[in-house]
C-alpha cells in the first residue's frame, strides 16, 4: 500500500517524487524529544462519511488512524470554515479572534460600526498556535486553504507559519485554472506571503501534501520538532476529483440519499454513537424524496454524490503519503496527529453564493455527464445529500443545529494510546485544540502578543483525557454559538438553539441532547427555568465575546444567500 500511494502521487504529477529517498531514522527513544503536531482538517466533511464514523466511502488511512487514537463522538465546531478555523487557531471564540462574519458576505448594516469582532480577518488580540510554538523552538508549515483574511500582515506567513503554500480565500476550482465559486469571489495562491501560480498539473489534495512534504523535509535532520497544519480544500464544492477516483464510485450512490440517510443512522446506532431509543428524527421538508425525481435527476445527483465520494477517497491517500513518509523518517511515533472537519456537510446550492443567484456564471460551466466532477465542471453536494452525510441530526453547514456544529475528530498521541481505538462520548470543543497543543509540547500560552494585550484562552486542555486520566474537561461549563444571528449554547446534555426563520422558529428553543439529538422536541415549556438559565448564560457569553446584537442584520442577508423571499 506505500508503495501504491507513492506511485498514485507521481502518476499525478508529484513534485515531491523528485525528492531524495528518504532515509530510515536510527532507532532512539522519542520520549527526549518534544513532540511533533500534525493537524489535519477536511473542508466540508459531513460527521458519518469517514470509516470510523459510520460511512461507506473508501477512507483505510483514517480507518487505521482511529485504531492507533482515539475517537470524538462529541466534538463541536462552528457553523461555518473560516470561523472555525480562528477558534483552531486562536483557542477563543471567533468573534474574538475576528471572524464574527465571513468575508463573502455582505453586511452594510454593519460596515460603518467597525466592530472588532467582525472584520473578517483573524485579529490581534488572539495569537496563534504557530505564534506561540516557534518561540518554542518549534518549525512551523501550513498548505492548503486559510481563509482568515489576504494581504500583508494577513497572510498565515505573518501569523506565525514560517513556511506556507495556501489558498488565501474560501474555495474555488481544484484544478489550477482558479475559477472562484462566484464572480464576486476570486482564487489567489500565496507561498510565504508571496503570490504565485498553480502548477499546470494542479490539484488541491495533492499539491497541498507536495509542499507538506517537501516543507518537513527541508528540516528533518536539524533535530527541531515540527507544527503542521495540513488544511485540504476536499470536500468543499466545486466537486472535482481525478477521473479514475471517480470511476471507483460509479453506482455506488444510486441508491439515492433517502437510502443513504437510513444507512448512516444504522450505522451511527451500530457505534452507539446514536441510542437505537432515540426514534424522533425529522427530515428536511423542503428536500425532494429520491423516489420522486426524474431518472435524469437521479443521475446527476448520483453523479454528484461519486465525484464527492472520490474527493475524499483521494484525500486518505494524500493523508496517507505523509504517514508513510513519517514512518519511512522515523517520525511518525513522536507525532501527535489531530483530524477533524471544519463543520457540517455543505448544503447549499452554488446559487447561494453570492453573485450566482442569476445562473449566468454557472451557466458557463460544462456539467454534462461525461465531465460532471472533471476541470471547468462546478457541481455541489446540495440538501439531499448533505442531509444524509449529517444523519440523523438536524439540518447542517451554515447552521447552529446540530448537523453544523458537530464534527467527526480523531486524536492520535505520540507513541502507544492507552485507550487507543476507543470512543468518547462526552462534549468537546474546537478551542480545545490549542490548549491541548500548548499543553503537549510544553508551550506557555503568553498574556501579550507583539506588544499588544491579548484574549485569555477559553478552550481547555484535552491531554488528561488523551492520556486516560480523564473522560471530560468541560463538566459543568457550557459554551455558546453565534453566526449569522444563528444562536445555540450547550451545557451538559442540554442545548437552546435559535434559528431565525423560516429555518427554525425565530424563538429560542430547548432541547436535551442525550434523548433528542435530532432536536426535534422543544421542551421551553416543560422546563421553562432551564431555558431561562441557559439563555442567561448565552448572554453572558456574548458579553464575554464581543458578540454584536445585530438581530435583523443578518437574517435578510442569510435568508437571501438560501433563496429565500422575505415574504415566505
Amino acid at each position: 500500500m506505500k508503495m501504491k500511494r507513492i506511485l498514485l502521487g507521481m502518476a499525478f504529477g508529484a513534485t515531491f517524487a523528485s525528492c531524495d529517498q528518504p532515509k530510515k531514522a536510527d532507532a532512539e527513544t522519542t520520549n527526549e524529544k518534544k513532540p511533533n503536531v500534525l493537524i489535519i482538517v477536511a473542508d466540508d466533511l459531513g460527521y458519518s462519511d469517514i470509516g470510523p464514523f459510520g460511512g461507506n466511502i473508501q477512507t483505510p488511512i483514517i480507518n487505521d488512524l482511529a485504531k492507533q487514537g482515539m475517537l470524538f463522538s462529541n466534538f463541536h465546531v462552528l457553523p461555518t470554515c473560516s470561523p472555525t478555523r480562528s477558534a483552531l487557531l486562536s483557542g477563543n471564540d471567533n468573534h474574538v479572534a475576528g471572524l464574527g462574519i465571513m468575508g463573502e458576505m455582505d453586511y452594510p448594516a454593519l460596515h460603518h460600526l467597525q466592530l472588532p469582532g467582525y472584520s473578517a480577518e483573524l485579529s490581534e488580540q488572539v495569537v496563534t498556535i504557530p505564534e506561540v510554538l516557534r518561540t518554542n523552538g518549534y518549525h512551523t508549515y501550513m498548505t492548503g486553504k486559510w481563509h482568515l483574511g489576504e494581504g500583508p500582515g494577513h497572510d498565515p506567513f505573518d501569523r506565525g507559519f514560517e513556511q506556507t503554500f495556501i489558498l488565501g480565500t474560501g474555495g474555488g476550482s481544484h484544478f489550477n485554472d482558479r475559477k472562484a465559486l462566484s464572480l464576486l469571489q476570486h482564487m489567489e495562491y500565496t507561498r510565504n506571503g508571496k503570490i504565485v501560480d498553480p502548477p499546470q498539473d494542479f490539484y488541491s489534495s495533492r499539491n497541498y501534501t507536495d509542499s507538506m512534504l517537501q516543507f518537513i523535509d527541508r528540516n528533518k535532520t536539524d533535530g527541531k520538532p515540527f507544527m503542521a497544519f495540513l488544511s485540504f480544500t476536499a470536500v468543499h464544492d466545486p466537486l472535482h476529483a481525478p477521473k479514475e477516483y471517480i470511476d471507483k464510485y460509479k453506482g455506488k450512490f444510486d441508491m439515492g440519499w433517502d437510502s443513504l440517510w437510513t444507512l448512516r443512522l444504522k450505522n451511527l446506532q451500530a457505534l452507539g454513537i446514536v441510542s437505537k431509543d432515540a426514534a424522533n428524527f425529522i427530515k428536511n421538508p423542503a428536500i425532494p424524496k429520491w423516489d420522486k425525481l426524474s431518472q435524469h435527476d437521479k443521475e446527476d445527483f448520483a453523479r454528484d454524490m461519486e465525484v464527492y465520494a472520490a474527493m475524499l477517497d483521494y484525500m486518505d491517500m494524500s493523508i496517507g503519503r505523509v504517514f508513510d513518509y513519517l514512518k519511512q523518517n522515523g517520525m511518525y511515533d513522536n507525532t501527535m496527529i489531530i483530524f477533524m472537519s471544519d463543520n457540517g456537510a455543505n448544503g447549499a446550492m452554488a446559487t447561494a453564493y453570492p453573485g450566482n443567484a442569476d445562473g449566468k456564471y454557472l451557466g458557463s460551466f460544462n456539467n454534462k455527464m461525461e465531465n460532471r466532477g472533471l476541470q471547468n465542471s462546478y457541481i455541489e453536494m446540495g440538501p439531499g445529500w448533505a442531509q444524509a452525510s449529517s444523519s440523523p441530526f438536524r439540518m447542517f453547514k451554515g447552521f447552529a443545529a446540530e448537523g453544523g456544529i458537530k464534527a467527526p475528530l480523531i486524536v492520535k498521541m505520540p507513541g502507544q494510546m492507552k485507550d487507543a481505538g476507543q470512543w468518547n462520548k462526552n462534549f468537546f470543543h474546537v478551542t480545545d485544540i490549542m490548549p491541548t497543543i500548548l499543553d503537549i509540547t510544553g508551550s506557555t500560552y503568553p498574556k501579550q502578543n507583539k506588544g499588544k494585550d491579548i484574549h485569555p484562552l477559553i478552550g481547555k486542555s484535552m491531554l488528561p483525557v488523551l492520556k486516560g486520566d480523564s473522560t471530560a474537561i468541560h463538566n459543568n461549563d457550557g459554551m455558546g454559538w453565534e453566526l449569522f444571528e444563528m444562536k445555540a449554547y450547550i451545557k451538559g446534555n442540554w442545548k437552546i438553539l435559535r434559528l431565525p426563520q423560516p429555518f427554525g422558529s425565530g424563538q429560542w428553543q430547548l432541547f436535551d441532547l442525550e434523548k433528542d439529538p435530532g432536536e426535534t422536541t422543544d421542551l421551553s415549556a416543560k422546563y421553562p427555568d432551564v431555558k431561562s438559565s441557559l439563555i442567561q448564560s448565552w448572554e453572558t457569553y456574548a458579553k464575554q465575546n464581543d458578540v454584536y446584537d445585530h438581530k435583523g442584520h443578518f437574517d435578510s442577508v442569510y435568508r437571501k444567500s438560501y433563496g429565500v423571499d422575505d415574504d415566505d
